[in-house]
């Protein structure tokens, strides 16, 4: 009897164990809220220590906690890196809008995303509905960005850079960085390819001077976020999705440069400087409603501007125009052409010419991105070195009284303020979503929910303040 009940625990013992066996082994794919770290190796190879392999096949299901929403839409290809980036997945379909993605189950919070693409010509990185990263270059590119998730899941997908190119994924790193699904301070860069992010990141011989932005900024206070594309002009900037990108996640004490002119007055892209003015207008207002910082910023001349021993560029690119915008709507300017001009005369025409691509008077070589974000930063060094005043301020202090039973903040009235109401006040404002409590989100009791009720929210939640000026 003992030897049968004796039997009977070993199997049932043998069966929890078994169990046990599968359950973790789901544990090391499964996205839960007591893990902060997830690698995933892309493609039909082998599988990298210490990452979870995922298949073109791989379909996403709540079990499993990842996948590809439509795998009929992906395909394995091989990588010519070593390891995890062997192999990858091929994104067939794509689009910044496009249903095709990767997911991952994730608790809500800040996220630092990393991605390396497989064989690749010119590729970007979209996520949640807009851009992240934008057009990385050259086999198993890497870059990195931050991510707050609001609703459970993260979705990613690579798309085009360059049309008629493979948009591939070999890897990709997932690190929570916070329980409060809000982005540190950004530094947000717009522009051109005499802006834009060259790869790899570290060690590119062409150069953005918004690439090298992060050599100069205290990153433990701000992250870089350059969203600059070569070939861009203001308009396209705005209409194709990089201005949306920022729009999404820009939020008061972020600072906004942008840097445009040099495409504009392209004959390709037919902009007439009234259209440019209109178009950068536009841009300035939207970020100013936010409360976000904004700086316009002019390009420099070409290296070949010189007359005698003297750089001079200041009618080149729009500059005016710029400027009459800056002076109009009340925002800081950085004159990069005069800046940079100074700096070009007093070094001399030939160390001027070896700061630019071999053969190239407009694109700067990583020395000469290196020089030029020196000079941004230090003419724009207050921004950063102080709280980064924001530029839509309350001009009158509203006479508030409270209303008994509400709860100030609390939008989606579930009882507490806390980071989603913050997601939804955000959302509001930038028009995605109306279904708030207007009473609830007007915390600083003006009639309306705008960039300072968005503010005085995040200071809350942040523990900054302790109660709303409308109280609660």
């Amino acid at each position: 009897m003992r030897k049968k009940n004796l039997k009977k625990i070993l199997k049932t013992l043998t069966a929890v164990f078994a169990i046990s066996l599968i359950l973790s082994n789901t544990a090391k794919v499964y996205v839960n809220g007591a893990t902060t770290n997830y690698k995933f190796d892309f493609g039909g190879g082998s599988v990298e220590s210490g990452y979870t392999g995922v298949s073109a096949s791989t379909a996403y299901n709540k079990t499993l906690g990842y996948g590809f929403n439509t795998p009929s839409n992906m395909k394995n290809v091989t990588a010519s890196g070593s390891g995890a980036l062997s192999d990858a997945v091929q994104f067939v379909k794509y689009g910044i809008k496009s249903t095709n993605t990767f997911n991952v189950d994730l608790p809500n919070g800040l996220y630092e995303v990393k991605v390396t693409l497989g064989n690749t010509s010119r590729a970007s990185v979209a996520a949640e509905g807009v851009f992240q990263i934008i057009n990385m270059t050259g086999n198993n590119a890497v870059d990195k960005f931050q991510i707050p998730i609001t609703d459970g899941q993260l979705n990613i997908l690579v798309t085009e850079g360059k049309a008629g190119t493979a948009f591939t994924l070999s890897a990709l790193e997932i690190t929570k960085l916070s329980d409060n699904p809000v982005t540190n301070k950004t530094l947000w860069i717009g522009g051109d390819s005499t802006t834009c992010n060259y790869y790899p990141l570290d060690t590119s011989t062409q150069a953005g001077w918004g690439q090298l932005m992060p050599k100069y900024v205290d990153k433990n206070v701000y992250q870089v976020r350059n969203m600059a594309a070569s070939g861009q002009c203001a308009r396209g900037f705005r209409d194709d999705g990089q201005f949306e990108a920022i729009m999404k996640y820009i939020k008061p004490g972020d600072i906004f440069i942008l840097e445009f002119g040099i495409n504009d007055t392209a004959a390709k892209n037919n902009t007439t400087e009234a259209q440019y003015k209109e178009i950068m207008t536009d841009m300035v207002k939207q970020v100013k409603a936010i409360g976000a910082t904004m700086v316009l910023l002019t390009p420099q001349g070409r290296s070949t501007d010189f007359s005698g021993d003297v750089h001079s560029s200041v009618n080149r690119w729009y500059r005016k125009t710029t400027i009459a915008v800056a002076n109009e709507q009340s925002v800081r300017l950085c004159d990069l052409n005069v800046l940079s001009s100074k700096y070009f005369t007093s070094i001399g025409r030939e160390a001027t010419l070896a700061l630019f691509m071999s053969g190239d008077a407009v694109h700067p070589n990583r020395s000469g991105a290196t020089e030029l974000a020196k000079l941004v930063y230090n003419d724009l060094k207050d921004l950063f070195t102080s709280t980064a005043t924001p530029t839509v301020k309350p001009t009158v202090t509203p006479v508030v009284t409270s209303t008994p039973g509400v709860i100030y903040g609390d939008v989606n009235e579930s009882g507490n303020v806390d980071s989603i109401d913050f997601a939804l006040v955000r959302k509001y404002i930038l028009g995605m979503d109306n279904s708030i409590s207007i009473i609830n989100g007007d915390v600083n009791g003006d009639g309306s929910i705008n960039s300072i009720d968005f503010a005085l929210i995040r200071q809350f939640i942040l523990g900054i303040i302790s109660k709303f000026p409308i109280g609660n």
